[in-house]
């Protein structure tokens, strides 16, 4: 019961988010001159854009291939699949609960504790924050950004930090002061003891060098491809943007995704680019003409390949499995990650 109560308000939460930020936007923007904008599309470079979208998101099929191979060996074509899977529950669940699906898809389908793929896709959410970041605070010095998008990058910067610790603290929980006190108090109950130690089985992978930076060359790989979509986007609706101006939209716009939303990140998307295009001194309508192509064509994208690995790989377990990783329940069918 508690479990669906925290699920119903991360919805609620993630819904009014999106709420305001279409109203703050709608507020800001003339639809009718973006719209007009939107019409003078090329469709070369449209395709272009979505060439590199599709970059991205093989890079990061790689990158979480890589992150689980210290637990099991997964082929590229499934995980390329549980992936496509999460991101198309993310377009029709608010709050990034496609995160939690694809968790539950590839641990249900590889036969893999799903704490343990769990604690893979926080450390890859860590590790694209930390890259994010960077990229975002690289453009604001080079472009000499000041006011509230800066000073939102710094606010990002401060919790890139307190992630980086807290996933540390994570991985090395069992060697901390009183660990084994807490340790024996949590055997009192079994089934919150196995989900900690699988998910810190999944955690770990972050603690092997050869591992982290594998991620993190692949996390560049896939934030340049976006970089260079949305530097294609704005070229096809003749807004000129400097590989700096591109590389704060995307990044700027990817951290504000990771705000609890509505489905599809609705929203805070198109609040995010329009913020960050008037601090840049450029057209609200373009900018927020900009964000609608890119999320149209993500969307697009990771909803027709999703449904057809989601066609491909079925669904045969119960839905009720994927409150088993947030409430910390066993996996009776899955061995126990190595």
């Amino acid at each position: 019961m508690r479990g669906r109560t925290g699920a119903f308000l991360r919805v609620g939460i993630g819904l009014v988010i999106s709420i305001l930020s279409i109203w703050f936007v709608l507020g800001e923007v003339d639809l009718g001159a973006a719209w007009a904008i939107i019409q003078t599309a090329s469709p070369a470079w449209l395709a272009l854009g979505l060439v590199f979208l599709s970059a991205d998101i093989l890079f990061r099929a790689v990158r979480w291939q890589r992150l689980i191979l210290p637990i099991q060996r997964v082929r590229f074509l499934p995980i390329l699949g549980y992936l496509l899977v999460g991101y198309l529950a993310n377009n029709v669940l608010p709050a990034r609960l496609g995160e939690l699906v694809r968790s539950h898809y590839l641990g249900d389908r590889e036969r893999i504790s799903r704490a343990s793929t769990l604690g893979t896709v926080v450390v890859e959410r860590v590790v694209d924050i930390v890259v994010l970041v960077a990229i975002a605070a690289l453009a604001i010095l080079v472009l000499n950004v000041r006011g509230v998008v800066a000073s939102a990058i710094l606010v990002a910067l401060a919790v890139t930090g307190l992630l980086v610790v807290a996933l540390a603290i994570g991985i090395a929980a069992h060697r901390l002061p009183g660990a084994a006190r807490t340790a024996a108090l949590l055997e009192r109950w079994p089934s919150a003891a196995g989900a900690a130690r699988k998910l810190r089985d999944g955690l770990a992978v972050a603690g092997r060098p050869r591992t982290l930076g594998e991620a993190l060359v692949l996390s560049v790989a896939a934030w340049g491809s976006t970089v260079v979509a949305f530097a294609a986007i704005g070229q096809a609706i003749g807004l000129h943007l400097l590989i700096g101006e591109a590389s704060l939209l995307a990044a700027g716009v990817a951290l504000a995704t990771a705000i609890p939303s509505g489905p599809g990140y609705l929203g805070t998307y198109e609040l995010a680019a329009v913020k960050i295009a008037e601090a840049l001194g450029r057209s609200s309508e373009q900018a927020f003409a900009l964000a609608l192509l890119a999320h149209a064509t993500v969307l697009v994208l990771t909803s027709v390949t999703g449904a057809g690995a989601f066609l491909r790989l079925g669904w045969t377990s119960s839905v009720h499995e994927v409150e088993d990783v947030v409430s910390g329940a066993p996996d009776p069918e899955t061995p126990a990650a190595p």
